[in-house]
């Protein structure tokens, strides 16, 4: 009996990945940052910011699947709140909905890694569609410091959209949750290499 080979599951080379991830955040803050140059009135620029930023989620969203044929679980859950949420920014005028995002998505992610090691469970390779090959202890450290930081993401994202202007949390968004997500992802290399599966431990 031939038993049919799975073909493996194809992964974006890290450059098309991160301009498919960082292109739509860098529409908005573009949208945001000249729409008063096109006649917007200052206090509706965040609604046309919040516009461009659910086109552009989405057509990120359709390139990435017809590129590997699949989409990978956060940016599929952060797309569709976006959808969800700038929609009713957008219908309802209020644009506290698209503000509150970054905390709904981050506590979601958050929650769900907390929620799993609870249980037993490291979802972190799921989440965040992980190509890395770790021990199981490997996998429940790594996944509890990143539960925590996404739930203190969320936590400042809240403190600086409660606090601070609509610009200042626009470049919040765009200058400061990515970059500090990949400083704490580097920061997480010693413990790769540490708990990295060896062909021996297989």
């Amino acid at each position: 009996m031939q038993i049919e080979s799975v073909p493996p599951r194809r992964h974006l080379a890290p450059l098309p990945k991160l301009a498919l991830e960082l292109g739509p955040l860098v529409i908005f803050f573009l949208g945001n940052a000249y729409a008063e140059r096109f006649g917007v009135d200052p206090d509706h620029k965040l609604f046309v910011a919040t516009g461009v930023f659910i086109v552009a989620t989405v057509v990120a969203l359709a390139v990435h699947f017809a590129l590997v044929r699949r989409l990978p679980i956060m940016p599929m859950v952060s797309g569709v709140v976006v959808v969800v949420f700038g929609g009713l920014t957008l219908y309802l005028q209020d644009k506290t909905f698209i503000m509150v995002k970054p905390t709904i998505v981050n506590t979601l992610f958050g929650l769900v890694l907390l929620g799993g090691l609870a249980f037993g469970k490291s979802l972190l390779s799921v989440v965040l569609d992980s190509v890395f090959s770790l021990t199981d202890e490997g996998w429940r450290k790594l996944t509890f410091r990143w539960g925590l930081f996404f739930l203190a993401l969320a936590v400042l994202n809240e403190a600086v959209w409660r606090t601070q202007s609509e610009d200042f949390w626009v470049n919040f968004k765009v200058f400061g949750i990515m970059p500090l997500t990949v400083v704490f992802a580097l920061a997480q290399t010693p413990l790769l290499t540490r708990y990295e599966r060896r062909k021996s431990d297989v």
